[in-house]
């Protein structure tokens, strides 16, 4: 079997994913990276690391220790560490969409990202809420996203919304709809024959029976009961403060948070620097960094790459894992 063909992206050129991207290199790996970059960044970063970097032509993957095969997307201008330029927006959202349009095209079997800037990309004139969100768009797929790390899946219901608005986003169909693609990931991504996910409340005590709030009973219970009607594994809804004790962990293959920040600090204390950004439902898996840009340390050979390794890993890991469906891809 040939090995997996990622293309790999590293985000925002003044932080830090160029050095960490060189730093993902020097390593043994058994895939093909394919960078999608200006070819000035990379070097910039390797020469501030003093690591070896050698740049092939696309259609020349290696997985050679400092080797990687390019498709150059220049930037207009050219960063200086940890000061980026909204000039340089555009360039970011087309090594994005150029390397998904790849994966949609068949040409590689999954996305590795880097971070990128969101306030950057709209200061040069781009509307952008998040790499999620942007690929969603481009393969007309609804999808979730998940973080995860060697101790705990932590899934969203809802994403990059105000607190005031995410009440009203917990509804019935959203909810389904993102229940099934947590479990149909499990199945297909991670290779859990049958997936048991714990679903948390939105309120304090998953509502207190009503006293604290209804959208347990009026929303979330209904929801889980139907789909437990279909075949999924799903407990709760339970309260979040009690969820993520290690025992209680032990039980579940994922976890469902209903909002952003109920989910997420979790996930990053138990484990942050081995932590993945995943989005669930794409054609192709998309892993990326649990990280932003980090521009105060760029250039000065301090970020650590264990998060952009644990991505390649894991996009890897998910694509020999869709290779093995019975017909292919879901």
């Amino acid at each position: 079997m040939t090995p997996p063909r990622l293309a790999l992206v590293p985000g925002e050129p003044a932080g830090v994913g160029p050095e960490l991207c060189v730093r993902l290199l020097q390593r043994p790996r058994d895939y093909d990276l394919v960078g999608f970059a200006d070819p000035r960044s990379l070097r910039a970063a390797a020469d501030a690391l003093g690591l070896p970097l050698t740049l092939l032509p696309p259609d020349r993957p290696s997985r050679a220790p400092g080797e990687l095969a390019l498709v150059e997307i220049p930037n207009p201008v050219h960063p200086a560490f940890g000061t980026p330029e909204p000039g340089n927006a555009a360039a970011v959202i087309q090594a994005l969409l150029d390397s998904a349009q790849g994966c949609l095209d068949g040409r590689f079997d999954g996305v590795v990202t880097g971070p990128v800037h969101k306030a950057v990309i709209n200061a040069g004139g781009i509307a952008y809420t998040g790499t999620t969100e942007l690929l969603a768009n481009q393969a007309g797929r609804e999808v979730v996203m998940m973080l995860a790390n060697d101790i705990v899946r932590v899934a969203l219901a809802t994403t990059h919304l105000p607190l005031r608005a995410v009440a009203d986003a917990i509804e019935a169909g959203a909810l389904s709809r993102t229940l099934r693609t947590v479990d149909a990931a499990l199945r297909h991504d991670f290779g859990i024959a049958r997936p048991r996910i714990a679903v948390l409340g939105l309120n304090p005590h998953a509502g207190e029976a009503g006293h604290l709030g209804m959208e347990e009973i009026d929303v979330i219970e209904p929801v889980m009961a139907a789909l437990r009607a279909e075949g999924l594994d799903l407990i709760g809804p339970l309260p979040a403060d009690t969820a993520f004790l290690p025992a209680k962990l032990q039980g579940f293959d994922a976890v469902l948070a209903m909002y952003h920040d109920q989910g997420l600090p979790v996930l990053k204390y138990s484990g942050f620097e081995r932590a993945v950004n995943l989005t669930l439902g794409l054609p192709y898996p998309r892993v990326a960094v649990d990280h932003g840009t980090a521009l105060d340390l760029a250039g000065r050979g301090l970020a650590d790459p264990s998060s952009l390794i644990a991505a390649a890993d894991t996009c890897a890991r998910i694509a020999r894992t869709r290779r093995n469906l019975p017909g292919g891809t879901p």
